[in-house]
């Protein structure tokens, strides 16, 4: 398959809420495919749809749960439950692959499940407690929701995030995706 561009903060595609997929497609099946390959080169922990560009309610996931073990897949309509406590601390750094680079305390519930299909139609069902995991399955229905993670920012760390973005120059240069098959997130 191939690695696509991953959109940028700014890109219209990342504020709005994606569509339900009704039927699995040879397209569908290649964009889960994209996606996979996409966040491995970005070295992701997760990846949604509309970070590709693509309006659909999918997201790919790779990163540790609570008990450390590594946890990959596809969750396609997913349902977010969130569960246990909301957290803000020391170890709330959360970043994304959409605002590359920068990284802010993130408030997030210490568990989540997803409830969603996988690409033969079989129900899914991802959840964990304490673990990268849970964090990563509400940030990426978030993203499927048309929301950053730095909409959940208190006023004054949305603000600072705003500012390395605009002191990344992002804005001025109206640009909106990079390519992790060319460099690395640090370096957009």
């Amino acid at each position: 398959m191939s690695v696509r561009p991953i959109t940028m903060i700014g890109h219209r595609a990342l504020s709005q809420p994606a569509k339900k997929v009704r039927e699995v497609t040879d397209e569908i099946r290649t964009l889960v495919a994209d996606m996979i390959d996409t966040s491995a080169a970005a070295d992701g922990a997760g990846l949604a749809a509309p970070q590709v560009g693509s309006r659909w309610r999918i997201f790919v996931y790779s990163c540790t749960d609570g008990s450390g073990q590594m946890r990959e897949g596809v969750v396609i309509n997913p349902k977010l439950t969130r569960f246990g406590e909301l957290v803000l601390d020391d170890d709330s750094i959360e970043g994304c692959l959409s605002v590359p680079g920068e990284g802010f305390p993130t408030a997030r519930f210490t568990g989540a499940r997803v409830i969603g299909t996988d690409l033969e139609g079989a129900e899914v069902v991802v959840e964990d407690e304490g673990g990268v995991l849970a964090r990563c399955l509400q940030h990426e229905v978030d993203h499927l929701d048309g929301m950053l993670y730095l909409d959940r920012l208190s006023p004054a760390r949305k603000r600072e995030a705003l500012d390395a973005v605009t002191d990344r120059g992002w804005r001025a240069e109206g640009r909106l995706s990079w390519d992790p098959s060319a460099m690395s997130a640090d370096e957009v």
